[in-house]
């Protein structure tokens, strides 16, 4: 089996990557980042997620970014946005945005990657419903293909890495529809920017406006609420 690294937050998106991954007979390792985000909650979540859906291994990689002043996710003087329209989410980027999160992610999921002679990469971007990120676009993912050609002993030798983006082109509510065939366990996913401590969303932000919009659209009543 072919081995894969899989960027694993703890959400929705990223829960499905994984189990995409595994449906696909790639030998799946997680990689999850504790970089100081307020939603730390998601961390213990993508714990439990690796479990459940059989990943090979999973790594949690502490990367301090508190320092990054102005985003709103690494911030704790930045307000989180409540209660945006959709029409308002999809118009800019929002306080939500760490600069170059995805870059340094997936930069750390390329070095374990090389490390574990992996040629894939899984991220759950969404190029649809992607709130106005800059680092969620398919002209990103293959600009970092590009990097990692250039930049890896790996790809100067021939192998380089691939980037799987296997949602960006899927609606909220398709991705709904697939975590559910899955197996997903989707209860214990976590979308929220800003939960309680115990990680109760707070359905006002962006992440939980978006998710509740993809279940409505699908049809499903979201079982991480009926959990919690």
């Amino acid at each position: 089996m072919p081995r894969a690294v899989v960027l694993l937050s703890g959400g929705l998106d990223s829960a499905t990557c994984l189990a995409w991954a595994v449906r696909e007979e790639f030998d799946a390792h997680a990689l999850t980042v504790h970089y100081g985000q307020r939603h730390g909650v998601e961390i213990e979540r993508a714990r439990r997620i690796a479990v459940a859906l059989g990943a090979s291994s999973h790594r949690i990689v502490d990367l301090d970014l508190t320092f990054l002043a102005g985003s709103a996710l690494t911030d704790r003087s930045v307000a989180v946005p409540k209660g945006r329209s959709d029409e308002t989410i999809a118009a800019s980027i929002p306080p939500t945005y760490v600069p170059a999160r995805n870059a340094l992610f997936l930069t750390l999921a390329l070095a374990w990657a090389e490390a574990l002679g992996a040629r894939d990469l899984v991220i759950g971007v969404n190029a649809i419903d992607y709130s106005g990120y800059p680092d969620c676009r398919p002209e990103f993912l293959r600009a970092f293909e590009a990097l990692a050609r250039a930049g890896t002993r790996a790809g100067v030798e021939g192998a380089p890495a691939r980037v799987h983006a296997p949602l960006a082109a899927l609606t909220k509510a398709e991705i709904v529809r697939r975590a559910l065939d899955w197996g997903v366990p989707i209860a214990q996913t976590l979308s929220c920017y800003d939960p309680s401590a115990n990680g109760t969303p707070c359905g006002a932000c962006d992440a939980c406006r978006l998710r509740d919009r993809g279940f409505r659209e699908a049809g499903i009543a979201d079982p991480a609420l009926r959990a919690g």
